[in-house]
């Protein structure tokens, strides 16, 4: 009887244990049917249609989710934080973004996941969970408006809502392959919005399609002066592009040809935005000599990632200093370490930082004018792994920020745009134009979207049937240029590494062949860019880690040249002018080397 009676427990036990196993398993199907991306479901219903023979609601039909940082009356904000929820009441008013949409037809399903806080660009989020990115699941899906962006991804909605600061929009929609829209600063009102930076912060949105994109932007823009109009000038921002992790012309080319096609050759112009900023925005110099010994330069886009990195935390820090003291929540160590290293920067500082902030606004406003556009990587780099160190690599950090910079401080729209796969990872270009011009900018977008991803395809398809082939002719290419060189034909030889790199863009040795062309021309930043891109290509190429050092320090960049020269000796122990070189830098400027 005690034998039977012990078995009955036996199988209730196993009994229940298979419940909760169901349980997990059915919790998790749930999970992965939204992809993470929901924090909250719920329903704002638009009014009904008007009688005819009035037109009826322009986002009609349509529905949309909204990043949980904007308020909707009866419910709490979490601003991507446990703590923050259970701290504040429910809103008692919707936000003004999220009434026009829904006023205008459109049928808002629920909040979406955010980076804590709101504050990263990774779309990580411990307490919640991470959304998974639709596309590329074992890649981070982008922040701070993850979830937002891959409700868009997975087919869930419509279209989105976000807040782009230092990239909340642009990043994830670039990471999952969805067009994303930041609007020129103050363009779109933030009231009911939670703040994060308020001198950076702008509602943007997602959309897979650019018609839907564009229906958004009527609905919440000021109706535009004038017609649509096409761009008199399409600028490629040649040392931007320089800092892509993959070959440059998977973007700029795409690019390139769909302008052509559209517009003409006659518009498209290269810029080195480096050069051209170092005049125009001359708080940039002071701000340097500030930070680092004035003989060491650093690019002009490196630094405008530090003065925007420094208001971010500067002004988020000035928003919730009070709440994360009183309520002591549990962050993450990097965030509390930037809270902390912020509070050492002085006031002045600050006020260089808001000074350059409008003359970058100047800047970029007087370079693109009323028909232009700026076309920039959206990222230097793929969607980085999940739970992967490149992240936190100050390369990652630097070069990232360098390119979200431009909008974020210069208060112009931007819009990320897709362009198809590499290496199986979602990959986009951004076109950008004057603060104000956002109309424009989205009809620009509207007659060049489906040449764009026709130019991509094309590309890929050509890539994959010329690589036999082109790779013989490229060495052709490379001996012919080597020559040149040899009878000192530097013009000569640049042309021949052109067509090599033309025909096989994943060599190394033809950039680092260039390179050195470049530098017996005096080309000391197109030398550093062809180093650079030979580097990305190939990690132990010792001839390029000199040659961009020989570049460095011709530009002025002397700790990067001696970092190179450094670098060049790992490989080389024995190199002697590796050695020489670094020894020579090192007794010039010794201080902090």
């Amino acid at each position: 009887m005690a034998s039977n009676s012990a078995n009955l427990w036996v199988l209730l036990g196993l009994g229940l244990a298979g419940i909760l196993l169901m349980t997990k398993k059915f919790k998790k199907s749930i999970i992965r049917q939204d992809f993470g991306a929901f924090i909250e479901k719920l329903l704002l219903v638009p009014p009904p249609q008007p009688p005819p023979p009035k037109a009826p609601h322009p986002l009609t039909a349509l529905t949309f989710a909204v990043s949980d940082l904007f308020e909707i009356e009866g419910y709490v904000s979490g601003f991507g934080h446990p703590e923050w929820a259970k701290t504040h009441q429910a809103a008692s008013r919707t936000s003004l973004v999220v009434s026009t949409l829904v006023d205008g037809g459109a049928t808002c399903v629920g909040k979406t996941v955010i980076d804590e806080l709101a504050y990263s660009i990774h779309g990580e989020n411990k307490h919640y969970g991470t959304p998974i990115n639709p596309v590329v699941p074992a890649r981070v899906p982008g922040g701070s408006c993850s979830g937002a962006a891959v409700a868009v991804a997975a087919n869930l909605v419509d279209f989105s809502l976000g807040v782009d600061t230092v990239g909340g929009v642009r990043v994830p929609a670039g990471f999952c392959g969805v067009i994303g829209f930041r609007p020129s600063y103050g363009a779109i009102s933030k009231a009911g919005v939670l703040p994060v930076s308020a001198s950076l912060d702008t509602v943007g949105w997602f959309a897979k399609d650019p018609n839907i994109l564009r229906r958004v932007g009527h609905v919440l823009l000021q109706p535009a002066f004038g017609g649509q109009r096409s761009p008199r000038q399409i600028i490629m921002a040649e040392d931007c592009f320089q800092l892509l992790k993959i070959p440059v012309d998977r973007v700029a080319q795409v690019v390139v040809n769909s302008t052509e096609k559209h517009f003409g050759r006659q518009v498209l112009k290269h810029e080195i935005l480096d050069v051209y900023l170092n005049s125009k925005v001359p708080s940039l110099k002071e701000f340097h000599n500030k930070k680092k010994n004035g003989d060491v330069k650093t690019s002009s886009i490196r630094l405008l990632a530090h003065v925007m990195q420094l208001l971010h935390r500067y002004e988020f820090r000035s928003n919730h200093e009070e709440w994360i003291n009183t309520e002591k929540p549990i962050l993450e160590p990097d965030f509390s370490a930037q809270m902390n290293e912020i509070m050492k920067i002085s006031e002045a500082e600050i006020e260089l930082c808001k000074s350059i902030r409008e003359e970058m606004r100047l800047a970029i406003n007087s370079l693109l004018k009323d028909d232009g556009i700026l076309v920039v990587p959206t990222m230097a780099y793929l969607p980085p792994k999940l739970d992967g160190k490149e992240i936190l690599s100050e390369e990652y950090q630097s070069s990232s920020f360098s390119l979200l910079s431009i909008a974020s401080l210069s208060g112009c729209c931007q819009v990320t745009v897709p362009l198809g796969y590499y290496d199986k990872c979602p990959v986009s270009v951004s076109l950008i134009a004057r603060h104000g011009n956002d109309r424009f900018l989205l009809d620009t977008l509207q007659t060049m979207y489906a040449s764009l991803q026709e130019q991509a395809e094309t590309h890929v398809k050509s890539k994959s049937r010329n690589t036999d082939s082109g790779e013989n002719s490229a060495e052709m290419a490379k001996e012919k240029g080597n020559q040149a060189f040899k009878e000192k034909q530097w013009k000569k030889a640049i042309s021949y590494y052109n067509e090599a790199i033309k025909l096989n863009d994943k060599n190394a040795t033809y950039y680092s062949n260039r390179a050195a062309a470049y530098l017996e021309l005096g080309s000391f930043h197109q030398a550093e860019a062809d180093c650079s891109k030979a580097i990305n290509l190939d990690k132990k190429n010792v001839k390029a880690y000199l040659r961009r050092g020989t570049a460095r320090e011709m530009l002025g960049y002397y700790k990067d040249a001696i970092e190179d020269f450094k670098y060049a000796l790992v490989l080389e122990p024995t190199n002697k002018r590796a050695s020489l070189s670094a020894e020579r830098l090192r007794k010039v400027f010794p201080v902090g080397y």
